[in-house]
């Protein structure tokens, strides 16, 4: 089996990462061919503490930014398979021997499917969506698995983009085409729904995708959710 590098970014998150630390530990299916990397970018809410608390994390310190942290993490990785995975995002039962399965059908990159922890009718429209293989379906906690080799051919995240990151880097991955969606669910929390409001929030990111789209810079981008989005 590949080594499959799990990178975590994380910024005042003391009450999930060791929640999914544990998940991790006990949804492989190999342990010993796992790394779980925490990448924190200045914490003060004791989550560095928690994180080297456990003896099976590797942290490392970053600069603000999950596209700057999941850089950092990707650079003292020791897996030739990266795992890209957000702190509130848990995937399935022997999620790397399903990762391991793709690449050795030939895919570089991909995700899972997503279903959000909370039932609401905009969110299961949502969550329904990311079966499909297409660009426009894709987002950051469905997670993203790529080989060192092509993270490294297409230079990482961007750093420029605070917001969007995950969108921007697996843009290139479709360019690609060796972007596959498996067909196992990885649940992702709503709190950022329950706390902005469901269609409040959702309205806002569709904003944000469009403002991409017609090709707004980044910082109009990162103004627009920090003036919107809690």
């Amino acid at each position: 089996m590949n080594k499959i590098s799990i990178i975590i970014p994380v910024f005042n998150e003391v009450n999930s990462i060791i929640k999914l630390v544990s998940h991790l530990e006990n949804k492989a299916f190999q342990k010993k061919t796992i790394e779980i990397i925490a990448v924190d970018g200045g914490s003060t809410d004791g989550s560095q503490d928690k994180i080297k608390a456990s003896s099976n994390v590797k942290l490392v310190q970053a600069g603000k930014g999950r596209a700057i942290q999941m850089n950092v993490g990707a650079k003292v990785a020791t897996g030739n398979v990266l795992y890209f995975l957000h702190c509130d995002s848990y995937p399935p039962h022997h999620f790397d021997r399903i990762i391991n399965d793709a690449i050795q059908q030939g895919r570089q990159a991909g995700c899972f499917r997503m279903k959000f922890d909370y039932a609401h009718p905009v969110l299961m429209v949502s969550q329904w969506f990311t079966r499909f293989n297409h660009i426009s379906c894709r987002g950051g906690d469905q997670s993203l698995f790529v080989t060192k080799k092509l993270f490294d051919e297409i230079k990482g995240f961007n750093e420029q983009f605070i917001i969007y990151e995950d969108n921007e880097i697996i843009s290139r991955l479709y360019a690609k085409k060796q972007f596959v969606v498996i067909p196992e669910y990885i649940i992702t929390s709503a709190r950022r729904y329950q706390q902005n409001g469901v269609w409040r929030l959702q309205y806002h990111f569709i904003i944000i995708h469009l403002k991409r789209r017609l090709g707004h810079s980044t910082e109009s981008m990162l103004q627009y959710y920090k003036k919107n989005i809690r």
